[in-house]
C-alpha cells in the first residue's frame, strides 16, 4: 500500500499544467564563469602534475589519484565543492564580480575552505602520507589561485565591464515609482559598473509618458504588461512599490508573473530577507528574486526524486539513532513514542503528521495556545526575542532535548516518503492556522511543506510571523536543488550544536 502511494505521488506530480519544457533563467556571464572555472581547475591539475614530477619527489599524487578506482567519483566531488564553495561565496553575483576588491576578497576565502576540502580528500581518499598531501595540495591551491585570479579578475572580469552594454546589457522594467525605483534610475543614469538598463517604469495612479526621473517616463499600466515586456525586450521586471500592505505587494507579484521573464522585488516588507541571507544588490540596494522558480516542472521533478532517495537513505541510516530515542521517551514518561496529528499541507490538503513525543500526554487541545497562535498570526502578540507560541510546562525532560537539537522532527522522514511533505519547504501549519491566515499568507502553501527550511535555518523562534511567511515566500520564488541541497547543510549544524530553540 505504501509503495503505491509512493509512486502516485510521483506520478501525480503537476506536469499537466505545464505546456512546455522549462529550462531555469540564468544569466550567460554565470554559464561563462562557471566553464571558466572547471577548465581552470582541471588545468591547475595538470600544471600541478607536471611541477611535482619535476621535481625529485619519490611519489606522483596526482598518478596515484589516476590510478585510483574513485578517480571519477572523487574528481567529480571535488568539481562540486568548488563550485557550491563559490556559489556560497557569491562568486557569481555580478555586484562581486564588478568590484575587484571584492571579487579577490571572495576568491580567497573561497580558496580557504576549497584547499582543506582538497586536502582532506587527497589524504582520506588516496591514504596517501601527509608529506606529499601538503606538498601537492601547496602547488595545486597556488596555482588554481594564481590562475582564476587572471582568468576571472583581469580577463573575464575586465571583459565583462566592457562587453557589458553590449553583449550583456540588462533591460529592466520598473512597476511602481516608489523610492528605491527612482533611486537606482537616478545612479545607473551616472554610473551603471553592472550593465543595468532601465526602459520605463509601470504605474498605474500615473498617466502614460509622464516623466518620473531622468527622462524616465511611465511606458503603460499594470494590464499592459505583457506587451510592455515584449515590445522593451525586457529581461527583468522590478517591484519597487511603495506599500505597507503585505496582500497588495504579493496581488502585484502575481500580476507581474503573467510576464514570462525574471522578476525581482525590494520592499521594506521584505527586509528581512537581506537581514538573514545574502540578496543581490543593484546600486548598493538590495533586489530578491521572486521569479515563481516552484512552477518549473524540472524542479519538482528532481525535487521528488531527492525527497524519495533522501528520506530512504535517512531513515535506513539512523534506525538505530531512532529506536534508542523510541525506547527513551517511552521510559521516562507515559504515553505513546510519536505524536500524530492533522496539518494542513500542499494546496491546503489534510493530512497526518509525524513526530516523536517531546510533551506530557493531554486530555484535550492546548485552548490556551491556541487562542495565543491565533493572536500571533494577527499581530496582536508581542512575544519578545523568542517568537514561538509554546506551553513549556507541558515539555518532558528529554523533550526538551529533542526540541532543542530539532531531533524530534526525524519521523517525518516517513511522510517525506509517502509524498505529504519534502525534506525542504515551509513548515506545515495547523487547520485553525489556515484558517486564520490572510490570503498573501496561504501563498506559503503553493508547494509542499518541507522538514527544513529558510525559516528554520536562518530565522527559528527569532522572527516575527509575518517575517517567517516572507522568508518562505523567499524560498518558494528560488525553489532549486541546489537551495535545498544548501539548506540541509545549514540544517546539520543547526542540529548538532542545538540552535533549534523550544
Amino acid at each position: 500500500m505504501k509503495i503505491n502511494r509512493i509512486t502516485m505521488n510521483i506520478k501525480t506530480i503537476p506536469f499537466q499544467t505545464h505546456s512546455k519544457f522549462e529550462i531555469p533563467k540564468i544569466d550567460t556571464y554565470k554559464y561563462i564563469f562557471i566553464i571558466s572555472d572547471l577548465l581552470t581547475l582541471f588545468l591547475s591539475i595538470i600544471i600541478s602534475t607536471v611541477i611535482i614530477n619535476k621535481i625529485e619527489f619519490n611519489s606522483d599524487f596526482f598518478g596515484l589519484i589516476a590510478d585510483n578506482n574513485y578517480s571519477i567519483i572523487l574528481l567529480f566531488s571535488i568539481c562540486f565543492s568548488l563550485l557550491f564553495i563559490f556559489f556560497t561565496n557569491h562568486l557569481y553575483q555580478l555586484n562581486i564580480i564588478a568590484v575587484k576588491t571584492k571579487h579577490i576578497t571572495a576568491l580567497l576565502k573561497s580558496f580557504w575552505y576549497f584547499s582543506i576540502f582538497v586536502f582532506l580528500v587527497s589524504l582520506f581518499g588516496f591514504n596517501l602520507n601527509i608529506q606529499l598531501s601538503l606538498f601537492a595540495i601547496v602547488i595545486f591551491v597556488i596555482s588554481s589561485i594564481a590562475l582564476l585570479y587572471l582568468l576571472r579578475v583581469e580577463v573575464l572580469g575586465r571583459m565583462y565591464l566592457k562587453l557589458k552594454n553590449r553583449h550583456f546589457k540588462k533591460n529592466i522594467l520598473i512597476v511602481g515609482n516608489g523610492k528605491p525605483g527612482r533611486l537606482l534610475a537616478a545612479k545607473f543614469a551616472f554610473e551603471d559598473p553592472l550593465g543595468i538598463n532601465i526602459v520605463g517604469f509601470v504605474e498605474d495612479s500615473k498617466s502614460v509618458g509622464e516623466e518620473i526621473i531622468n527622462g524616465k517616463k511611465i511606458l503603460g499600466k499594470m494590464d499592459n504588461i505583457k506587451e510592455l515586456v515584449n515590445e522593451n525586450k525586457v529581461d527583468e521586471i522590478l517591484i519597487a512599490q511603495e506599500t505597507t500592505d503585505y496582500n497588495e505587494l504579493v496581488n502585484l507579484m502575481e500580476r507581474c508573473h503573467v510576464a514570462d521573464t525574471n522578476i525581482k522585488i525590494t520592499s521594506s516588507l521584505f527586509n528581512i530577507i537581506p537581514q538573514k541571507l545574502y540578496t543581490e544588490k543593484y546600486a548598493n540596494i538590495s533586489v530578491i528574486n521572486v521569479s515563481q522558480n516552484y512552477k518549473n516542472i524540472n524542479n519538482l521533478a528532481l525535487k521528488r526524486v531527492f525527497d524519495i532517495i533522501g528520506s530512504i537513505f535517512g531513515l535506513f541510516l539512523l534506525s538505530p539513532f531512532l529506536m534508542s530515542i523510541a525506547l527513551l521517551i517511552k521510559f521516562t514518561s507515559k504515553g505513546p513514542v510519536f505524536f500524530k496529528q492533522t496539518r494542513i499541507g500542499k494546496d491546503g490538503k489534510p493530512f497526518m503528521f509525524y513526530k516523536f513525543r517531546s510533551m506530557y500526554v493531554a486530555d484535550e487541545e492546548d485552548e490556551a495556545r491556541k487562542q495565543e497562535m491565533i493572536k500571533f498570526i494577527k499581530g496582536d502578540l508581542n512575544l519578545g526575542n523568542n517568537k514561538k507560541v509554546i506551553n513549556k510546562k507541558r515539555i518532558t525532560w528529554i523533550g526538551g532535548i529533542l526540541r532543542k537539537t530539532s531531533l524530534d522532527e526525524l519521523p517525518q522522514l516517513i511522510n517525506v516518503l509517502l509524498g505529504d511533505m519534502s525534506l525542504v519547504g515551509p513548515r506545515p501549519c495547523l487547520s485553525y492556522e489556515y484558517e486564520n491566515y490572510d490570503n498573501w499568507q496561504r501563498k506559503r502553501l503553493n508547494v509542499l511543506p518541507g522538514c527544513t527550511g529558510v525559516w528554520q535555518v536562518m530565522g527559528r523562534s527569532a522572527v516575527s510571523f509575518n517575517d517567517s511567511i516572507v522568508l518562505d515566500l523567499y524560498y518558494i520564488n528560488n525553489m532549486s536543488p541546489w537551495l535545498d541541497f544548501q539548506l540541509i547543510m545549514k540544517t546539520i549544524p543547526v542540529m548538532l550544536f542545538a540552535r533549534g530553540g523550544e
